[in-house]
């Protein structure tokens, strides 16, 4: 079971505000990796997971150990999941981009070769590749953007499951706090040791040159994007 520290950070501050409670979730170590030359396994079980948004997949494979996978569209109870060099490019297999077909949809994508599955793993998503020039692969992401990654990045194929996930509407309070997402209190309802807008007699408005954050900064209008890192220089084309 993961420990609760409710958006503390390790000195037992709070970090990210309005986290805490929810039920009780225990950990499914998931196998981004899954890049052993010759894996090969069974599916046993398509089962829930309360810490992502898609489901995974229980596979058993030749050795005998059990590992989970996420779970793409179409893939069923009783399938094979191969992982190689130069396995089939059917659904739940894993292989190096190299090996994937122009046009093949792919999820649970590497963004440093050996590193494992870095980004595409939430429900529904899928990235395309586009072309192949020398030894990268431009490849579209789901939110459009454009990007390169090394021939040597492993790739799952498929489009994840749980398509409807973002179409889900949270019913009643309970539902949040069950999630684990606490009330969220607007600034000015606040005292003024706790916020910038807080404090004044009866109702009051901002009282400031623009709305701030909790710690004192600009809430619009500011640029907060840090800088540029390493990887940038492979984008293409941005999501924006």
């Amino acid at each position: 079971m993961i420990g609760k520290r409710g958006g503390r950070d390790t000195q037992g501050r709070v970090s990210v505000r309005h986290r805490g409670g929810g039920s009780k979730r225990y950990l499914r170590e998931v196998d981004f990796r899954l890049d052993k030359e010759g894996f090969s396994g069974k599916v046993e079980t398509i089962e829930y997971d309360p810490n992502r948004n898609v489901e995974i997949a229980k596979v058993l494979d030749s050795r005998g150990t059990r590992s989970y996978i996420l779970a793409p569209m179409g893939l069923k109870v009783g399938d094979i999941i191969e992982a190689g060099e130069n396995v089939e490019a059917k659904i739940g297999n894993r292989l190096p981009l190299r090996n994937i077909p122009v046009g093949m949809p792919i999820h649970n994508l590497e963004v440093v070769p050996g590193k494992g599955g870095q980004i595409v793993r939430g429900a529904g998503c899928l990235a395309t590749i586009l072309a192949k020039e020398g030894d990268n692969a431009r490849v579209k992401l789901p939110s459009g953007e454009i990007r390169l990654f090394s021939l040597s990045s492993w790739a799952s194929i498929g489009q994840l499951g749980n398509i409807d996930e973002k179409l889900k509407k949270l019913k009643k309070a309970g539902d949040r706090r069950r999630k684990g997402i606490r009330p969220t209190v607007r600034g000015v309802a606040q005292d003024p040791h706790s916020h910038p807008h807080g404090g004044g007699e009866g109702r009051s408005g901002i009282g400031m040159p623009g709305p701030k954050t909790p710690w004192g900064k600009p809430a619009l209008g500011k640029k907060t994007r840090k800088k540029r890192k390493y990887s940038d220089k492979l984008i293409l084309k941005r999501r924006k």
